[in-house]
């Protein structure tokens, strides 16, 4: 046993002793469940967190993104009269991962675990996964739905099922992490190691256990454990068929995150595909159908920003996703508009760098970046409410 270690059980073995020389039990464990909708998840997640882990000795840290199902109300009503149970409530953030570091790093805990509110993992496997770390023998318990005695049944489909062993796969050959669910959201470790990684955690994307591990020096001891992934008792799934494109967020901000803005770097990401839809559909209708080249121009230029939108609004801006007829149609309107003034914005400004004598091509460049930038800004705040 290291010496951070034999720290950690004095701290533990202290807090103990206090708790029952007061005539209490210590509190040992934090869970951590983000939450968005599931108002009617929270008081049967209680119960089986009771009947898992006990009357004492254990608290719960319902994270919700400002639902606008009750799903906060519902928690602070039980929480009146049960002090186990506690919320945090975000106003004007979204997002899996920066919930999951806001709870866990809000507890006095010396675990904390984090899991699904929906009733997909078991909470009956915390005890075990506890016993493995507070051991000393593992830093992180997990549980793996591809693990032996494991099963994904309770996934919404055969392409999601697909799509996460997919990320899997990737997680383990990119980061080197040797594991059978590396994308698994249901996970406990020690909230002093939490702690000391919070500053270097991205916060972006939904795979919060996968940025632990592969930022953590020295590299984590993990302890898995067999999940049968269980049928959602209600609300909807905060993961949808963009798992995969959530994963490409999450190598995004690892990688690039300290040198470009994560969002930026998508959004531009976004742009380029998007030239090469605009020439696509451009050399359809101009070459192929023999159309009119301001006709093929003018359909080009609509197609790539309604292609814009809609993979902005699925990878770039996923934590604030439009939904329904009514706010796609009038974000999609937006976001024309948005790139109409963009698009004066780079004519505007090249003609007038190329003017003043500066290269035509380097002013062209100019001219795109000035117009990316804005699109961005605007975007951001008029489309997809970033800063409200």
């Amino acid at each position: 046993m290291d010496m951070v270690t034999e720290q950690f059980q004095q701290q533990i073995e202290s807090a103990g002793a206090l708790a029952r020389a007061q005539g209490s039990c210590p509190l040992e464990l934090a869970v951590v469940l983000p939450t968005l909708n599931e108002k009617g998840n929270i008081a049967p997640m209680v119960d089986r967190l009771e009947q898992a882990l006990g009357p004492t000795g254990w608290e719960a840290v319902f994270v919700d993104d400002n639902s606008h199902d009750g799903t906060a109300e519902e928690a602070r009503r039980i929480g009146l009269t049960d002090r186990r149970i506690r919320v945090i409530q975000r106003i004007g953030r979204r997002g899996l991962a920066s919930a999951a570091i806001e709870g866990m790093c809000a507890t006095a805990a010396p675990f904390v675990a984090v899991m699904d509110a929906d009733h997909q993992h078991d909470p009956a496997l915390l005890n075990d996964m506890l016993a493995a770390v507070r051991s000393g023998e593992y830093d992180l318990a997990y549980a793996s739905r591809f693990a032996e005695g494991g099963n994904a049944d309770g996934l919404s489909s055969k392409s999601r099922e697909k799509g996460s062993r997919i990320a899997n796969a990737l997680a383990r050959k990119l980061t080197g992490t040797e594991l059978s669910d590396a994308m698994s959201g249901f996970f406990l470790l020690r909230t002093d190691q939490l702690r000391k990684q919070a500053q270097t955690l991205s916060g972006i994307g939904f795979k919060i256990m996968l940025d632990i591990l592969s930022t953590a020096r020295p590299q984590l001891r993990v302890k898995e454990f067999p999940l049968k992934f269980a049928e959602r008792l209600s609300g909807t799934s905060k993961l949808d068929h963009g798992v995969a494109l959530d994963f490409i967020a999450g190598l995004y901000d690892r990688y690039l995150g300290r040198i470009i803005p994560t969002r930026f770097a998508l959004f531009g990401t976004v742009g380029g595909l998007g030239v090469f839809v605009h020439m696509a559909v451009l050399s359809l209708v101009y070459l192929a159908m023999g159309s009119s080249f301001a006709l093929g121009q003018a359909v080009a230029t609509m197609v790539a920003m309604t292609f814009n939108f809609w993979l902005n609004n699925l990878l770039t801006y996923r934590d604030s996703k439009l939904t329904g007829a009514h706010d796609m149609f009038f974000g999609w309107l937006k976001f024309c508009a948005t790139c109409a003034v963009g698009a004066f914005a780079n004519v505007a400004a090249a003609a007038l760098l190329q003017a003043n004598g500066v290269a035509w091509w380097l002013s062209a460049i100019a001219g795109v970046v000035l117009a990316s930038v804005w699109n961005y800004a605007l975007s951001s705040k008029f489309v997809w409410g970033r800063f409200r």
